[in-house]
């Protein structure tokens, strides 16, 4: 186990979200904290689990170190994918954090229901999203023990 800022590489961002400038500014707010990252963005859900399996033209993609997940997506609902992650051995031990602008108790209840690691909802302004990548990025990439980049072995 170590933490993301000890190894010797780029922190790896899946950012599942279909609205542009969310992905903007989840970008920037990246860019302005203290580790590298790479953040790849996904439009929809199945785009998303697309990137994990290294389908197509996302065969060489990075396994993510996190999954930054909105809920309202087109096609696959959040929860669906995000259950999805869960369910399969290889996916789920990527800790997934739903950023969602929802703060309905039905939506938070079912993000923990379907394991997510933590449910932030989004805040309206540029300084305080920010703020909140930032500590998402402190949380999880320097203090958080996280398992080895390699997915845990198949079972046959």
């Amino acid at each position: 186990m170590s933490r993301i800022a000890d190894r010797a590489r780029t922190a790896q961002v899946l950012l599942v979200e279909d609205n542009r400038g969310d992905a903007v500014l989840t970008r920037r707010a990246f860019k302005r904290a203290n580790l590298a990252s790479d953040i790849l963005v996904a439009e929809t859900g199945e785009k998303g689990l697309s990137i994990l399996r290294r389908e197509g033209e996302h065969a060489e993609a990075a396994r993510p170190d996190l999954i930054l997940l909105d809920l309202n997506l087109p096609h696959m609902h959040g929860q669906d994918f995000l259950q999805t992650v869960k369910e399969d051995p290889s996916f789920k031990r990527i800790p997934v954090i739903v950023l969602s602008s929802s703060s309905a108790d039905m939506d938070i209840t079912d993000s923990y229901d379907h394991h997510a690691n933590g449910y932030i909802t989004k805040p309206l302004d540029a300084d305080t999203y920010d703020d909140i990548v930032t500590r998402i990025e402190q949380y999880w990439f320097t203090l958080m023990q996280l398992p080895p980049d390699q997915p845990p072995p198949a079972y046959s």
